[in-house]
């Protein structure tokens, strides 16, 4: 099925349908096409900084697994690497996130990652680029794990931030796995449990003594509680389910982290065996499109595969040959 390529298609193929909606309100989404079952793929299927991130940490974790097992000290450096040559590429024209930006200046100046993220922000810029470590099958789950908070805490240190880019790669690891998508809500719940109070030091180094909240306990399970009551609404938003209503007004608009997993997974939820659908849903939203769009994508592609989607537009869509290399690589 190559759900890796499915994955890495799909994020991309949303980040461009939302890239053109992402600041529209839905009366102007209206105006581009009254039927959001029938908003078209742009002819020119540009990306934006989503899928740019994501494919920065793509390259970094492959070189970091060419040194050896994931470790953080194989992770950070090409990770700071990719993410600050990302901060000064003159591609990085896509409207990006400040946080990302502040940090990834604060990146370049060298110094512990732990003091270039911002541990007040805890926007999508955490969770819309981690879908890579969901894909790579020799990783174990603490790997994943850890590595999905680290990613994050480079840029957005914020406890629930870290969590949600944990929950979000999980996602996608489950559904590369062959999970049922009916199955995932209370999975993810009972993994957000299991994590509540978890710590993992090794990864994270001296992040949460940063922060000044308490214990490191007390700082992670500030971020698991804020993803379970994320869930709580997600849950109730399946239980009266409504296809044909913007998905921002029941699992919030996405700008932050936990909104953003849980608006994308409702997403693609609503239509498990309909990816074009589920992306069109998250691009016709009022809340931040291209990143709803772009994790319905990586969920649905690694659920489907990469033969969901339709030719004319993974013939088009920008950074084509980056994806389908990586794609490949971890099929």
């Amino acid at each position: 099925m190559r759900r890796a390529t499915g994955a890495m298609l799909g994020l991309a193929i949303g980040d461009a349908l939302g890239k053109r909606t992402e600041f529209l309100t839905l009366d102007e989404i209206g105006l581009l096409s009254p039927d959001w079952r029938r908003l078209p793929l742009p002819k020119k299927a540009q990306v934006t900084d989503d899928t740019q991130m994501t494919l920065a940490l793509a390259r970094a974790l492959r070189a970091a697994l060419a040194e050896g097992p994931l470790t953080p000290e194989r992770l950070e450096p090409p990770l700071r690497e990719q993410f600050v040559d990302w901060w000064r590429s003159p591609d990085n024209n896509r409207a990006p996130g400040m946080t990302c930006l502040r940090s990834c200046s604060r990146l370049s100046t060298g110094g512990p990652w732990q003091a270039a993220g911002d541990l007040g922000s805890k926007g999508c810029g955490a969770n819309m680029r981690v879908a890579p470590l969901g894909l790579v099958r020799e990783l174990t789950d603490r790997q994943v794990s850890g590595a999905s908070q680290l990613q994050s805490g480079l840029t957005h240190g914020h406890p629930t931030a870290l969590a949600a880019s944990e929950l979000t790669a999980f996602t996608v690891r489950w559904l590369a796995q062959g999970a049922d998508p009916a199955e995932l809500p209370a999975r993810l719940r009972a993994h957000a449990r299991e994590q509540r109070t978890r710590y993992d030091g090794f990864w994270l180094g001296d992040l949460s003594a940063r922060d000044h909240f308490g214990s490191p306990e007390e700082f992670i399970a500030r971020g698991w509680d804020e993803c379970l009551l994320a869930l709580d609404r997600l849950d109730a938003a399946l239980a009266a389910a409504d296809p044909e209503a913007d998905p921002c007004e029941r699992t919030g608009a996405g700008w932050v982290a936990e909104e953003a997993f849980a608006s994308a997974l409702l997403c693609f939820l609503l239509f498990p065996d309909d990816p074009v659908a589920a992306v069109r849903r998250a691009a016709v939203s009022s809340g931040d499109s291209d990143s709803l769009a772009c994790l319905a994508g990586a969920f649905a592609g690694a659920h489907r595969g990469a033969d969901v989607w339709p030719a004319d537009w993974t013939d088009r869509i920008e950074y084509r040959e980056d994806l389908l290399s990586f794609g490949a690589h971890w099929d």
